[in-house]
């Protein structure tokens, strides 16, 4: 009988997508492997955080030159593996990573220092508070294949700024780009130890959900998400969930249609749909639905399907079959109904297995699979509204909420709208390109996840809070230690009364201060 030792790993092939050519084949790790390398993890992540901040910074500023370098390379592994045109490999993923090494070597300094904390209350006026930010220690994350660079990428940058080592496990279908963020990461200067990558299917990830991780961050779908969460709160380990979006555009009476529709078609369209950013759901006003309806089918009939390594691509392929499947059923269910074909609706086997032509759907209804389930494909459906409550009624009846975008001439409506509308972003006049801005947190509401990457709040995700109150007399015995009685109750209200007024009187003088009566002074 064989022994463990003699049982052959189970493997994974990284298939390219576009053409069906097997890249390579890795070992699937098993358990053991992953609590090793959490351990391993575990213990270089101390030498790490000793290191010190500016080096770390440097560190980063090191992976950022040395990406900037191999920028042509990085954008054909992640084409080759995914399948995504080789223009949207550069600005979607390269170009993400940059800026957000860009804006951490900016700005951890003053976002990770030690804050000093005011006191107001005056029984704590002899004290000095300091707030400290942390590292939690190990990160785990758990990334997926529609942005194998990018994503994790981001997540790990401000892990390791903020002196976390990191365990990154990729998904199976997109192994080989994380291999090749690794190989920049330790050229640039992080410990192999500090940042590591197991290879694996789901089995992997769930091993490393069950390791001494001190933290996870995960993206991926809904159903996995709350599995996550719910192992996580046996020992409330903390996380962070980002789990998909069914975006909705609101194009109202009087936004520009050429425009519009020319952004609808790229929100729909690119990585072939297979973007948790996507325009999912098209709500356009009933006086400009036909004319916005035809303009999104004739300019979809002009884009070029086929290999992402052709640089006419438009389109490429989907990352598998087994996601042409989900398109085509929500297709099928959409035209079952009712919806109208105005382009596409089929598959492109002239091309390779897993494209599937881009498709512009009219007279779509809430009714149908493709308004209510996260399809993640290139499917644009448009759906007519008759004014601004509708289309904020329209576009908050959804499970999800990452992100919306609405579309006017008139920016202040724009954003009144915006307000109304329940997602983690909503954007005025542009759409998805709020994940390339660096500075703006990236995360939903509702089944969208919970938590944030991406700018001060991501990176606040990779540190805990600590509170040092210092008192300033430590020979001086406190008032309100025991020993009450009847006249200790007496200080304590007047002292209490003495409180309240000092707050009315800051109050009286803020507000005399705002209608102009009296003047801040001049230093």
């Amino acid at each position: 009988m064989a022994t463990d030792l003699q049982i052959a790993a189970r493997k994974i092939a990284s298939v390219n997508p576009a053409t069906g050519e097997v890249l390579r084949e890795l070992e699937c790790v098993d358990e053991r492997q992953v609590e090793a390398a959490v351990a391993r993890a575990r213990v270089a992540q101390a030498a790490w955080n000793e290191l010190g901040l500016r080096r770390r910074i440097a560190v980063l500023r090191e992976f950022q030159r040395k990406l900037h370098e191999k920028k042509s390379e990085i954008a054909t592994a992640i084409t080759r593996e995914a399948g995504k045109p080789l223009a949207e490999a550069l600005v979607t993923e390269v170009l993400v990573v940059l800026d957000a090494a860009r804006f951490l070597i900016d700005n951890s300094w003053r976002l990770l220092r030690d804050e000093p904390v005011p006191h107001g209350n005056l029984a704590t006026k002899l004290k000095s508070g300091w707030l400290v930010r942390e590292p939690h220690g190990v990160i785990g994350i758990i990334s997926p294949w529609n942005y194998p660079f990018s994503i994790p990428a981001t997540e790990t940058l401000s892990a390791l700024v903020a002196g976390n080592s990191v365990v990154l496990k990729p998904s199976e279908l997109t192994p080989l780009v994380a291999l090749e963020l690794a190989k920049l990461l330790h050229a640039a200067g992080v410990p192999e130890d500090v940042f590591q990558v197991v290879i694996g299917d789901g089995p992997a990830g769930a091993a490393l959900l069950r390791s001494p991780i001190d933290k996870l961050v995960f993206t991926g779908s809904v159903a996995t998400g709350k599995r996550i969460a719910a192992v996580a709160a046996e020992r409330l380990l903390p996380v962070v969930l980002e789990l998909g979006g069914k975006d909705p555009m609101l194009v109202l009476d009087d936004a520009d249609v050429d425009v519009a529709s020319s952004a609808a078609v790229w929100g729909a369209f690119v990585n072939a749909g297979q973007a948790c950013l996507s325009v999912e759901r098209c709500y356009v006003h009933r006086s400009l639905y036909g004319s916005f309806s035809n303009a999104c089918a004739e300019k979809t009939k002009q884009l070029r399907v086929g290999d992402g390594m052709d640089s006419h691509t438009d389109v490429g392929p989907m990352i598998r079959e087994g996601q042409v499947r989900i398109v085509e059923s929500h297709v099928d269910d959409a035209k079952a109904r009712g919806a109208r074909v105005l382009t596409g609706g089929t598959r492109r086997p002239e091309v390779g297995v897993n494209f599937y032509a881009p498709t512009v759907l009219a007279d779509v209804t809430h009714e149908m699979r493709i308004m209510r389930e996260e399809t993640f494909g290139p499917v644009l459906p448009v759906m007519a509204f008759d004014n601004d409550d509708e289309a904020v009624r329209l576009a908050n009846d959804c499970d999800y909420g990452l992100a919306a975008s609405v579309w006017t001439r008139d920016s202040a409506r724009g954003e009144r709208l915006a307000r109304r509308i329940h997602a983690g972003t909503v954007m005025v006049n542009d759409v998805i390109s709020c994940f390339g801005i660096s500075e703006a947190p990236h995360g939903g509401v509702k089944a969208s996840g919970v938590g944030a990457t991406h700018g001060r709040f991501g990176l606040e995700e990779m540190v805990r809070l600590k509170y040092l109150d210092i008192d300033r007399m430590p020979g001086m015995k406190k008032v309100w230690w025991h020993g009450y009685g009847e006249k200790f109750r007496r200080q304590m209200e007047g002292f209490l009364d003495m409180q309240f007024a000092r707050g009315l009187g800051t109050r009286l003088r803020g507000a005399l201060r705002a209608a102009g009566v009296i003047r801040r002074k001049q230093l």
